[in-house]
């Protein structure tokens, strides 16, 4: 019998992908509410009771307000893609790799990773685990971003006006995606954390810059590369990116996606600096895709399922 799934939500970006990745699966069912009835929250709540898997792509007020009409003993599963519950006690954080996959395929509540958190989290939490980087230093993040991640504002905004270039924002520092970068990491000051979107619809490149001679006992880029190599060894989603030829690293316009993610370790040649970077879509491992592969170790079904890989 077929898993029954809402995605409450589903006329968003994340959402309208969850479903594309979905759609012709014989292992779901879609329970969906016409446009009339999308907003109704009786039709809502009956919705989020009956089914096996509820998909949350709300807003976070909206989030919590869903995980509050789901009643005790209805049985029904959560992912919340928006950041309400990241950090929240009681739920499992939805990074299969590094938040364990047997953790994310019994749990009854996970929080959908942000998109800049996964690159973060993906490069620093392991390195952090394995001794090769201090959980007390103050680190820096930098990153940009397609435009689709800002939502249908924003896409709008950016299809609109062709003249914008890059458009830097948070720039009062604390972004919502910073606690579960620091929490996540097991770090004890919390990130700086510099985002910004860029005229490409999706796609994402995630740096951590680490002044290696600066930090006591800090590894090497050598031993930080085959750390992150071991760590992600068993995962068909996250992989060690290959030397891109030139000297150079491309993120396309023409970007299609995927669900998977690259991690690479620049070092420089006396050893004393490094560049920590991952590659991801932001609609793909950094949302929808990463929602998908949550779902399918909760239902029980290989974890690449459905996934663009």
């Amino acid at each position: 019998m077929a898993h029954t799934v809402f995605i409450d939500g589903a006329a968003g970006t994340t959402g309208l992908e969850i479903r594309e990745r979905l759609e012709g699966r014989g292992e779901f069912e879609l329970i969906t509410l016409d446009e009339a009835r999308r907003k109704d929250p009786a039709a809502r709540a009956e919705a989020l009771n009956t089914a096996d898997f509820a998909i949350l792509c709300l807003p976070d007020d909206a989030a919590r307000e869903s995980v509050a009409m789901i009643e005790p003993g209805s049985g029904t599963r959560v992912i919340d893609a928006s950041t309400a519950h990241r950090v929240a006690p009681g739920w499992v954080y939805g990074f299969p790799e590094v938040s364990g996959r047997e953790e994310v395929a019994r749990a009854a509540r996970v929080s959908n990773p942000g998109c800049y958190s996964t690159g973060f989290i993906a490069l620093v939490a392991p390195l952090v685990r394995a001794g090769l980087l201090p959980a007390d230093w103050p680190y820096t993040c930098n990153a940009v971003s397609g435009y689709s991640g800002g939502g249908k504002a924003l896409i709008e905004r950016f299809e609109a006006d062709g003249d914008i270039a890059w458009r830097g924002y948070a720039l009062a520092l604390g972004h919502k995606h910073v606690p579960e970068m620091q929490q996540r990491c097991g770090l004890s000051v919390a990130p700086l954390f510099t985002p910004a979107v860029i005229p490409a619809h999706r796609g994402m490149v995630v740096e951590v810059p680490v002044p290696i001679s600066a930090l006591p006992g800090a590894g090497t880029p050598d031993a930080m590369r085959e750390a992150l190599a071991q760590f992600y060894a068993d995962s068909p989603v996250v992989r060690m990116g290959a030397a891109p030829e030139g000297g150079e690293m491309l993120l396309r316009a023409s970007n299609a996606g995927n669900d998977g993610l690259e991690l690479f370790v620049f070092g420089s040649a006396d050893g004393s600096q490094v560049r920590l970077i991952a590659l991801l879509d932001n609609l793909g491992k950094g949302a929808s895709g990463a929602a998908i592969q949550s779902l399918n170790l909760m239902a029980g079904l290989d974890e690449t399922a459905g996934l663009r890989l």
